[in-house]
C-alpha cells in the first residue's frame, strides 16, 4: 500500500497544483520571513560582537594617565601620561601616544555615515611605528599633514567614500573638513570593537584632545624580545606609582570582547524579541492555509475511505504531502531569507543601526532552525488535518456539498484556557517586572515585550475560539443579507453556518493583520502625541540649531560648541543656550537597596548642561530648579526615587575628567524625556565633568529662522528647526525601538494579507461544484457572487472586531503595566473605521476574482469538480 500512497500523492501533486502552489508560497514566504528575521538577528550579534579586531592587539602594555573606569573598558583615562616617562624605562622597545575624540563623520553630499552596530566614531592618532601599529593599508597611504585622515574600511563602504573624498568632521568645539588619504583594516576586520576610526596625524589629534605637548590619554608599550608583558607591566606600575593605570595589553582586549559580548546578546535578544512578531505570523499563516489545503479536499479523502484507504493510510497520505510540501518550501524559504536580510539590513542601517560589518551568516542554527520550522509547522498543520481527514464518513464523498462535521466543544474551549493561561502567564510577569525595576526607559521596553509575548498567545487563543463565533455572527449578517437581498441572503446564511472553520480560517488572517496594524498605529500615535505635548510643555525657545547627521541611536549627532556664539550673535536673538551632554558613573553614595551581599550594580546617568543664567528663556523643567552654581548639580526626580537620594546631599560622581564631588541642589522633572531627563549642570561643572561633552542642541529665543540660517550657512551639516520639529528630531533616539518594528511588522502584515488572499481564495475554489450545481438550478452569476460577498462580509466583520479588540486590549495593558503616559488607550475616532475599510477592501479584493471565476464555470464542468 506503501508504493499506492506515492502514486495518490503524485496524482494530488499533479491534479491539484494550482492549490498547492499557493500554499506552496504562502510557506515558502512564512519561512523566508522566518529565516530573514533570525539572519538579521544573527548578523547584529556578530557585528556588535563578533569582531574581535583590537587595536590593541601589537601591544603588550598599555599605561593610562591618571586612573580608569573598570566597569566600562571604552572609557578614557582621566589623566594624562608623558610619553617620554614611558620610552626611557627599562625593557620598553617601543611606545606611541593615544588619545580619543569622539566626531561625527559626514559625506561630501553632508550625510553622516553610521558607525557599525551600536557602536562610535573615534578620533584617533595614527601610529607610525610598525612595531606597534595595528592598522593595514586596503587603498592610499598613511596620514602625513594636517587635514589627512585614514578611516576603516566599514566607513568606506558605508558612506560609499574613496581615498580622496573629502570629509567633515564635526569636532567637540569646531568642525573641519578633511581629506581621505587611506583606508584601513584592523585584523582583517572592517571596523573594531568600539566602532568606527578615523586617522589623523598625533600632533592633529593631541591638539583636539586640547593635550599640553608630549602628553597623552594612554601609550601603547612593546616589550623588549624576552620581556614578559606581566612583568614589564608589573615594573611600569612601580616606577610609575599611582600617577597611571597600568593593564597588560591583553587583559584590555578580554574586558572588551566580555563587553562586546554581552551587548552583542542584549542587541540580538532585543532584535530576536521583534522578531519573534514576524516568527509567530509565519508560523501561524503556514498552520492556516495548510489546514485549509487539507479541509477542501474532503471529497477525495472520503472516496479513498470508501475504496478502502484506512484511517491510518490517509493520515499517512497527508503527512507525506506535508512532508514533501514543507521541504520544499523550506528549501526556498532559506534561500530567500538572505535577501529579505539584506533589506532589514538596508531599513535599520537608514534609521542608524548598521550591521553590515557582519556577513552572511552559514552557520547551521542560520540554515537549519528555519527549515526545521517549516518542516515541523507543515507537520503539526497536517496532524490535526489528517485526524479531522480520517473520520470524513465514506457518505460524503457522494453529497454535492461538504458540511462539516459538528465537534465538541469542550476540548476546543480546554485548548483556548491552556492558551489564555500561557498569556496570563507572560502578563504576570509583566507585572512582576514593573514591581521589582526601577522605572525607567529600560523597564518600559521590559514590560512591553513581556505584554506582546502575552498578546501572541491572546491572538492564538483567539484564533481558535474563532469558529464558535462564526454561527452566530453568520445568523446576523444573514438575517442582515435576507433583509436586503432576500433569497440571496438566505443562500450566503446557510453557506456561512454551514462551514464555520472555513469562514474561520479567512477570519483568523484578517484578525492578524488588522491587530498588527492597529497596534502599531495606536502606540504609535500614542508615544508621538505625547512627546509632542510634552516637548511643548518643556520647550521655552522659539528655534532651536541641531546637526542634520544622525546618531547610533537615531538621535541628532552632537554640534560643534562655536554655533553657540554664532547664534548668540544674529539680530534678534535675546538668548542662545548651548545643550551640552555627557555620561557619568555614581561613585557615591552607594545604593540603599542592596541586600547585604549583594554586589552594587554600576548607576551611569547622563549629565546635561546649559548656561545657568536665562535658563528660563528656552527651557521649563518641572519642579522650576534653581539657578545652579560650579559643583553644584539638579536631579530628576527619577534619579532621586531610584538610588534613594535626597537634596542637599554631597555624591561623587566619575567623569572624562575623574571624580567629582557635587552637592544636589534641587530635583526636577522633565516630562519629555528630552532635554534634562536625568540630571542638568551649570557649563562650568560640565567642563569638570567632560571637557568636550557633546553639543546636542542650541537653544535660541528671539531672532528669524531665516537670519538663523544665514548665521550657521558657513557650517557644513547644521540645520534650523522650530520647536516642534525639534522635539520631532530629538524623540527619534528614543522611538527607534518603535521604528524598529517597523519592518518586521510591514513584512509580516504582507505575509498575513496573502495568507488570506490564499485563505479565501481557495475557500472560493472549494466550492466549484456547489456554485455550478447553484447555476443549474437557475442562481445567477450575479446572485453567486452575491453570495460570496456576504460571506466576506462576515470575515470582515469577524476579524475586524477581533483584531481591533487584540489592539486595543494590547495598548491597555501596556498602559497599565508600565504606567507610562507614553502608551495611553486614547485612539482617535477616525482611526477604527479607516481599519475597518482597509480589513473590506483587502477582503473583497482578494474573493471578487475567484468569485466570477468560480460563478463563470459551466454547470457540467463544475459538476465533476473536486
Amino acid at each position: 500500500m506503501g508504493n499506492a500512497l506515492w502514486l495518490i500523492a503524485r496524482r494530488s501533486f499533479a491534479e491539484g497544483w494550482l492549490r498547492l502552489a499557493a500554499t506552496l508560497l504562502v510557506a515558502l514566504g512564512s519561512i523566508a520571513l522566518i529565516a530573514g528575521s533570525l539572519q538579521f538577528a544573527l548578523r547584529a550579534q556578530e557585528a556588535v560582537s563578533g569582531s574581535d579586531a583590537s587595536e590593541y592587539f601589537r601591544a603588550d602594555v598599555l599605561v593610562q594617565g591618571g586612573t580608569v573606569d573598570l566597569d566600562d573598558p571604552y572609557a578614557p583615562s582621566n589623566g594624562r601620561i608623558r610619553m617620554d616617562r614611558i620610552a626611557a624605562r627599562p625593557g620598553v622597545a617601543a611606545v606611541a601616544g593615544d588619545a580619543t575624540v569622539t566626531v561625527t563623520a559626514a559625506r561630501p553630499d553632508g550625510r553622516a555615515i553610521t558607525a557599525s552596530a551600536e557602536g562610535r566614531t573615534l578620533l584617533r592618532p595614527w601610529v607610525p611605528d610598525p612595531r606597534l601599529n595595528p592598522y593595514r593599508l586596503e587603498a592610499g597611504r598613511s596620514p602625513t599633514v594636517e587635514g589627512e585622515v585614514a578611516i576603516v574600511r566599514h566607513m568606506s563602504r558605508a558612506g560609499k567614500v574613496k581615498v580622496g573624498d573629502t570629509l567633515t568632521l564635526t569636532l567637540p568645539r569646531q568642525t573641519q573638513r578633511v581629506r581621505i588619504s587611506g583606508i584601513v583594516s584592523v585584523q582583517d576586520r572592517d571596523a573594531v570593537a568600539s566602532g568606527d576610526l578615523v586617522l589623523a596625524p598625533p600632533e592633529t589629534v593631541r591638539r583636539v584632545a586640547m593635550l599640553t605637548p608630549g602628553t597623552w590619554q594612554s601609550v601603547w608599550v612593546k616589550a623588549e624580545p624576552g620581556v614578559p608583558a606581566e612583568r614589564l607591566r608589573g615594573d611600569l606600575a612601580r616606577a610609575l606609582g599611582g600617577a597611571a593605570t597600568v593593564r597588560t595589553a591583553e587583559s584590555v582586549r578580554r574586558a572588551q570582547s566580555a563587553a562586546a559580548e554581552g551587548e552583542g546578546a542584549s542587541i540580538a535578544g532585543v532584535i530576536g524579541m521583534l522578531a519573534s512578531v514576524a516568527i509567530f505570523v509565519g508560523l501561524f499563516v503556514v498552520a492556516n492555509t495548510f489546514g485549509t489545503l487539507v479541509r477542501q479536499r474532503t471529497r477525495r479523502l472520503a472516496l479513498l475511505g470508501a475504496i478502502g484507504a484506512t484511517p491510518r493510510q490517509i493520515r499517512r497520505l497527508i503527512r507525506l504531502e506535508a512532508l514533501v510540501l514543507g521541504g520544499v518550501a523550506s528549501a526556498g524559504g532559506v534561500a530567500a531569507g538572505y535577501p529579505v536580510s539584506a533589506l532589514i539590513t538596508r531599513l535599520f542601517a537608514r534609521d542608524g543601526f548598521d550591521v553590515s560589518a557582519a556577513g552572511a551568516q552559514f552557520g547551521w542554527v542560520a540554515l537549519a532552525v528555519p527549515a526545521a520550522a517549516g518542516i515541523l509547522v507543515t507537520q503539526a498543520a497536517a496532524w490535526r488535518a489528517a485526524r479531522r481527514a480520517a473520520g470524513v464518513s465514506p457518505v460524503q464523498a457522494l453529497r454535492s456539498t461538504v458540511t462539516e462535521t459538528p465537534e465538541r466543544r469542550w476540548p476546543r474551549l480546554l485548548g483556548t484556557f491552556a492558551i489564555f493561561a500561557g498569556a496570563g502567564f507572560w502578563w504576570a510577569v509583566a507585572v512582576a517586572v514593573r514591581v521589582g525595576d526601577p522605572p525607567g526607559p529600560d523597564r518600559t521596553f521590559g514590560v512591553s515585550l513581556m505584554v506582546v509575548f502575552g498578546a501572541l498567545f491572546a491572538v492564538t487563543g483567539l484564533a481558535v475560539l474563532t469558529p464558535l463565533f462564526v454561527r452566530p455572527l453568520g445568523g446576523l449578517v444573514g438575517r442582515f443579507g435576507t433583509l436586503v437581498g432576500g433569497e440571496t441572503g438566505r443562500l450566503a446564511h446557510a453557506t456561512i453556518t454551514r462551514s464555520p472553520r472555513r469562514v474561520s480560517s479567512a477570519a483568523s488572517s484578517l484578525m492578524l493583520g488588522v491587530a498588527l496594524v492597529a497596534s502599531v498605529a495606536l502606540v504609535t500615535m500614542s508615544v508621538h502625541d505625547r512627546f509632542r505635548d510634552a516637548g511643548r510643555e518643556v520647550i521655552a525657545a522659539e528655534h532651536a540649531i541641531t546637526s542634520t547627521a544622525r546618531t547610533a541611536e537615531g538621535a541628532p549627532a552632537p554640534l560643534a560648541r562655536d554655533v553657540a556664539a554664532l547664534a548668540a550673535g544674529t539680530p534678534g536673538v535675546t538668548r542662545a543656550t548651548a545643550l551640552t551632554q555627557t555620561e557619568v558613573k555614581l561613585v557615591s553614595p552607594p545604593s540603599n537597596r542592596l541586600e547585604p551581599d549583594e554586589e552594587p550594580e554600576p548607576f551611569y546617568f547622563l549629565v546635561s548642561g546649559a548656561e545657568q543664567a536665562g535658563l528660563r528663556d528656552v527651557l521649563r523643567l518641572g519642579g522650576r530648579p534653581p539657578a545652579l552654581r560650579p559643583g553644584q548639580i539638579a536631579l530628576s526626580s527619577t534619579v532621586v526615587k531610584e538610588r534613594g537620594l535626597r537634596r542637599g546631599q554631597e555624591i561623587v560622581v566619575r567623569g572624562a575628567q575623574g571624580r567629582v564631588a557635587l552637592t544636589v541642589a534641587a530635583v526636577y522633572h522633565d516630562p519629555s524625556h528630552l532635554f534634562a531627563e536625568q540630571a542638568l549642570a551649570a557649563p562650568a561643572t560640565m567642563d569638570r565633568l567632560d571637557a568636550n561633552a557633546a553639543t546636542q542642541a542650541v537653544l535660541v529665543r528671539g531672532g528669524s529662522p531665516e537670519d538663523l540660517k544665514r548665521a550657521v550657512a558657513g557650517v557644513p551639516g547644521v540645520r534650523v528647526l522650530d520647536r516642534d520639529a525639534y522635539v520631532d528630531a530629538a524623540s527619534s533616539s528614543l522611538t527607534r525601538p518603535l521604528r524598529a518594528t517597523y519592518s518586521f511588522v510591514g513584512m509580516a502584515l504582507l505575509l498575513a494579507l496573502f495568507g488570506m488572499a490564499t485563505t479565501v481564495s481557495m475557500s472560493v475554489t472549494e466550492r466549484t461544484r456547489e456554485f455550478g450545481l447553484l447555476g443549474a438550478v437557475g442562481t445567477t452569476m450575479r446572485q453567486i457572487r452575491s453570495i460570496v460577498r456576504w460571506e466576506a462580509a462576515t470575515v470582515v466583520v469577524l476579524g475586524t472586531i477581533l483584531g481591533l479588540a487584540i489592539a486595543m486590549g494590547t495598548l491597555t495593558l501596556l498602559h497599565v503595566t508600565t504606567g507610562s503616559s507614553f502608551l495611553r488607550p486614547d485612539p482617535p475616532w477616525w482611526l477604527f473605521p479607516l481599519l475597518a475599510a482597509g480589513a473590506a477592501t483587502a477582503t473583497l479584493a482578494t474573493s471578487a476574482l475567484p468569485a466570477r471565476r468560480a460563478a463563470a464555470i459551466p454547470v457540467l464542468e463544475a459538476a465533476k469538480a473536486e
